[in-house]
């Protein structure tokens, strides 16, 4: 009771996916701070070995519901058992991927238990908070934080009344991180037969068609990613050169992508992905913080900017001052002088 959820997504080739494996690794560390368990919900045609996936990441229980049926996910089905498991289980926190999955199975659940939900987190902590009215003063809550107002502001969101507390977060905002390989992880079947009926299956799926991803810039170690400031869609070519060169990705902010600079699938940012690769330069990036929140934990930050004041060089390892298209042919002919 009052443990630590997470709906854990499954993919297409029937594994746990990354998204969820990443709210596990945050999971089991919100649960080490309340001292309380991690459980996990895997929902689908997959089997006991399943908890095999979750178990280095400190999942203490597995619910697995398992019926053919449930795979690939409907929306009615799933969260029926969801609903049926959090009611039993009275979590005290509940994380969902932000995927198409997570977004529409979430708000169902928050609508049937009448509970609070945050969308799109970029950081989540457990703290305490003080009623301003009232005084009253509340205990381990979940800090739920997000840009807001278009960015512009830092949003620290709580839910002190309502159980569980809510979130859904985008792949890549949390570190995926294993702590045992050894972990032990109980698994909990779930009566599938006695919470689903008929009318629960009342869409069928006829057809199903999935485009494969074009761009995964998410597994690049290496990320040459562009703003408004470089100027052009043919200036984003030396992008595509220098990237080329490190072996790397392109990216881009908003700004770049509203532009017509270069497509939606190379946005980073809170409204695109989220990535920490190895090395991310940053090229005519002013630095919103709706930018940042999707790349401030890469490993190493270069900031290409003709604006010395520009809040990207806050972050960044080494700046650069000077115009994008004097700057990056220069990167790319020492580089390649230099690693023959």
């Amino acid at each position: 009771m009052n443990n630590v959820f997470v709906y854990c997504e499954i993919t297409e080739e029937k594994n746990i996916a990354d998204v969820s494996l990443e709210l596990c690794s945050k999971g089991r560390k919100l649960a080490n701070d309340l001292n309380v368990k991690l459980e996990a919900v895997v929902i689908g045609d997959v089997g006991p070995e399943i908890a095999k996936e979750v178990s280095p990441f400190g999942v203490d229980v597995l619910h697995l519901a398992n019926d053919s049926r449930l795979f690939p996910y409907r929306t009615l089905p799933h969260a029926a058992i969801v609903s049926h498991i959090f009611k039993n289980a009275e979590p005290e926190i509940a994380l969902f991927g932000a995927s198409s999955v997570g977004r529409d199975l979430a708000p169902r659940i928050a609508s049937e238990l009448k509970c609070g939900l945050t969308a799109d987190c970029t950081s989540l902590e457990i703290g305490d908070h003080v009623e301003n009215k009232t005084q009253t003063e509340y205990k381990n809550l979940l800090y739920q934080i997000r840009p807001a107002f278009g960015g512009n502001i830092i949003a620290t969101i709580i839910n002190p009344d309502t159980r569980p507390q809510m979130a859904t977060v985008r792949e890549g905002v949390m570190k995926k991180e294993e702590i045992s390989s050894s972990y032990q992880t109980e698994v909990k079947h779930i009566d599938v037969a006695a919470i689903l009926t008929d009318e629960l299956f009342a869409v069928e799926i006829i057809n199903r068609h999935i485009e494969a991803k074009k761009v995964n810039i998410t597994a690049s170690g290496i990320i040459v990613a562009g703003g408004y400031g470089v100027g052009s869609k043919d200036n984003f070519k030396l992008l595509y050169e220098l990237a080329g060169a490190l072996g790397g990705e392109v990216g881009a902010s908003r700004a770049a992508v509203d532009a017509g600079y270069v497509e939606h699938e190379r946005q980073v940012g809170q409204t695109g992905v989220t990535v920490r690769p190895k090395l991310y330069i940053a090229c005519g990036i002013s630095g919103a913080v709706q930018h940042r929140a999707g790349m401030q934990e890469s490993a190493t930050i270069i900031s290409i900017n003709t604006d010395p004041d520009a809040p990207i060089n806050n972050i960044a390892d080494y700046v650069i001052n000077g115009e994008v298209q004097d700057v990056i042919p220069k990167m790319i002919k020492y580089y390649r002088l230099n690693s023959k």
